[in-house]
């Protein structure tokens, strides 16, 4: 076929699809290249913190003030800065900011005691911790399928605590690393529900008022008085900041603003897997069975509850 009638063809392709419907599929594309990118950026943060070799108040104090200046440029540039900012809006969103901040400190923790994998596959429980802080506070229904699903991330959970753990991971450190992921876990969860209560609410400006209060918290254990000397140090410090904080935030709120629910949860499944991958590549940790198959249950039952997975009903017999 000639270029010409390939061109005709296309166009004729084209012209078939409505406007409206041609919108949603770029937008959709968009959302889904934004949300990849955000969780494969994601899942190597616990890489870039242990290679930063930086306590981890220093590094959550700068990634607070790198993260925020960046994110208010974005604000100012998108004219969140304007007419938006209330009491309420400052006061609800400074109070999930400290539950986000204490969840970073207890995950970064947490990376150095159970491992990048186990800590990620266990932090991956925020979904049910967020179902029963919603039937909690918003008298949300809790269905027989979630509370299914809820036991399979429970019993993953316990598979992990009891299996044995990889080398140079042991003991009591090994049992607080996995206290300390469902903490965060936890953390996060309660982080959400603030959030939920700032609906309509640019999110950017929710994310830098949560940023300006960690760098509240952190200020007062930082050692501002000994700033790191070499160019790795800053380098590691920056990126925490604009990287994984602002930039992770600008492309997640972009794609959850473009994706349909369950497109954005399933795309948020990159995340665990990449940090269980770079965890084997990089620092060759390798899963035991008993922890495989926790890790597993965790992020299937997950992927059951965020993806609305029902179980299959047995038929009742017809009367004869």
């Amino acid at each position: 076929m000639s270029a010409s009638r390939w061109e005709l063809s296309w166009h004729m392709v084209r012209a078939a699809i409505p406007w409206h419907a041609r919108r949603f599929m770029k937008s959709n594309t968009r959302g889904s290249l934004e949300m990849s990118a955000a969780m494969v950026i994601s899942g190597t943060i616990g890489w870039a913190v242990v290679r930063s070799g930086q306590p981890i108040v220093d590094l959550l104090f700068w990634r607070c003030v790198f993260g925020a200046a960046t994110l208010l440029v974005v604000c100012g540039a998108m004219g969140m800065l304007r007419g938006t900012l209330s009491l309420r809006l400052i006061g609800l969103a400074a109070l999930g900011g400290v539950a986000l901040v204490l969840n970073w400190v207890l995950i970064f923790a947490a990376f150095s005691r159970a491992s990048i994998s186990i800590a990620t596959a266990v932090y991956n429980t925020q979904p049910f911790m967020l179902v029963a802080l919603g039937a909690l506070f918003f008298s949300e229904r809790l269905t027989a399928t979630k509370l299914v699903w809820l036991g399979v991330a429970f019993a993953g959970v316990l598979l992990i605590a009891q299996a044995r753990p990889d080398a140079g991971y042991g003991g009591t450190d090994y049992a607080a690393g996995v206290l300390m992921a469902l903490g965060a876990a936890f953390l996060y969860a309660l982080a959400a529900i603030v959030t939920k209560k700032l609906s309509g609410a640019p999110p950017h400006l929710i994310a830098l008022i949560q940023l300006c209060v960690g760098i509240l918290v952190f200020a007062p254990f930082a050692k501002l008085s000994e700033l790191p000397s070499d160019a790795g140090a800053w380098t590691a410090l920056v990126a925490m900041g604009v990287v994984y904080t602002g930039l992770v935030y600008v492309l997640l709120y972009g794609a959850i603003q473009k994706l349909p629910t369950h497109l954005t949860a399933a795309l948020s499944f990159i995340f665990p897997i990449v940090a269980i991958g770079v965890d084997f590549l990089i620092f060759g940790h390798r899963l035991h069975p008993m922890q495989f198959v926790g890790a597993a249950a965790i992020l299937i039952a997950a992927a059951g509850m965020n993806l609305g997975w029902s179980l299959p009903r047995s038929k009742a017999p017809v009367p004869q």
